[in-house]
């Protein structure tokens, strides 16, 4: 499915400037229809579910244990 500039930055959440920077950096790949830009919106999907997996991975990292440090030897 294409969306327009419009709707990509209504979809993404981001302000249009950005989205036509992003083109024009080739960034975000577009079709120019010679009226328009059409973006498809799948190829946003990968960045969706990296982003998904970046959090669950962070995720699990926080909650780890802290092991103990087996140089520390007690003294007392």
């Amino acid at each position: 499915m294409y969306l327009t500039i419009k709707e990509t930055a209504e979809y993404l959440s981001l302000p249009e400037t950005y989205i036509r920077e992003m083109i024009a950096h080739k960034r975000i790949r577009a079709v120019f229809d010679g009226d328009q830009y059409l973006i498809n919106r799948e190829q946003f999907k990968n960045h969706f579910d990296h982003v998904e997996l970046a959090k669950k991975l962070f995720e699990e990292w926080r909650n780890e244990p802290i092991p103990e440090d087996p140089d520390v030897k007690d003294e007392d």
